[in-house]
């Protein structure tokens, strides 16, 4: 039996949540990164119940990719996903575009055996400085049959005054890269690892399918262990069942990718909302067991 849910704070900075006496994850809320690497909140180290690591930070190849953060490289003309922003015209380039997802305040931190849920607000700036989105955002943690599930939720708000068209370096001209959204990167171990899909597992040829949930499965140095990570999109989010952009060759990296193939208008005092369920489980798995972690994760969410 697993023990009972908690959350230590460092007011200011972060929360760690852990299981007994053992951590879960960390969600650095104030972090204090280069502006070159799009300066926004994330979740690092994620680990599953029996303490194993399931993400990665600031790995060389891309600085700026943090265990599992909401990031947006194409905001208008703005990345908030941090390094060189992608274009037809010169292919990727560091460009002064590298905005940031600023906390604010802190709305609700509750903890109980079984929950903990933590909320704030956000004010988005370009690296300029002008004010351009407000967001809440809300985590919430749950114990699941076979792991524990993340619950993410975020409405962001364009305070901008003009309609932002949210995409991809897809949707600038790059093919099958449309990253964008809540991704998550894994450990380096996990590379050549198995991504999980409805229609089946397999590798990069999944990448850029359409499916309400994907997943990933991988191995873990210096010990006989693997493991498992699951994001199922909500039902009521914007373009689903959405596009979806995963790797297992290069790295291990799951995202449901809204903007993937085709922009999405951002009006002026428009609210965008989207809502995720991540699992966390001990274990490899194949496709039925993907199945069943795929449907604790869709109860969580309707919960």
């Amino acid at each position: 039996m697993t023990s009972n849910l908690g959350c230590n704070h460092a007011v200011g900075r972060s929360i760690q949540v852990t299981a007994g006496d053992s951590e879960l994850f960390t969600y650095v809320y104030a972090p204090t990164d280069a502006q070159r690497e799009s300066p926004r909140p994330y979740i690092h180290p994620l680990r599953t119940l029996d303490g194993d690591l399931v993400s990665v930070f600031r790995p060389h190849d891309h600085v700026w990719h943090k265990g599992i953060a909401w990031s947006l490289p194409h905001f208008g003309h703005d990345n908030f996903w941090g390094g060189p922003t992608y274009s037809r015209e010169h292919g990727y380039r560091q460009l002064e575009n590298n905005g940031s997802m600023d906390h604010q305040r802190i709305v609700a931190l509750d903890v109980t055996d079984d929950l903990v849920r933590f909320s704030h607000e956000l004010a988005w700036h370009t690296q300029s400085g002008t004010h351009v989105a407000d967001e809440q955002r809300t985590l919430e943690v749950r114990l699941t049959d076979d792991g524990w599930v993340l619950l993410y939720s975020t409405t962001m708000t364009n305070v901008s005054g003009d309609t932002v068209q949210l995409g991809s370096p897809t949707t600038a001209g790059r093919p099958n890269a449309g990253y964008g959204g809540l991704f998550w990167r894994g450990p380096r171990s996990f590379t050549g690892g198995t991504v999980l899909a409805p229609q089946g597992s397999g590798g990069d040829e999944l990448r850029g399918q359409r499916a309400p949930w994907m997943g990933f499965s991988g191995k873990h140095d210096a010990t006989d262990r693997a493991s498992t990570v699951l994001i199922v999109d909500a039902g009521e989010n914007p373009r689903h069942p959405p596009e979806w952009f995963v790797r297992s060759e290069d790295f291990a990296a799951v995202c449901p990718a809204p903007f993937f193939s085709e922009e999405l208008p951002f009006a002026a005092g428009a609210d965008l909302s989207f809502r995720y369920g991540v699992l966390v489980a001990d274990g490899a798995s194949d496709d039925t067991r993907a199945e069943t972690l795929a449907t604790q994760a869709q109860k969580a969410l309707t919960r």
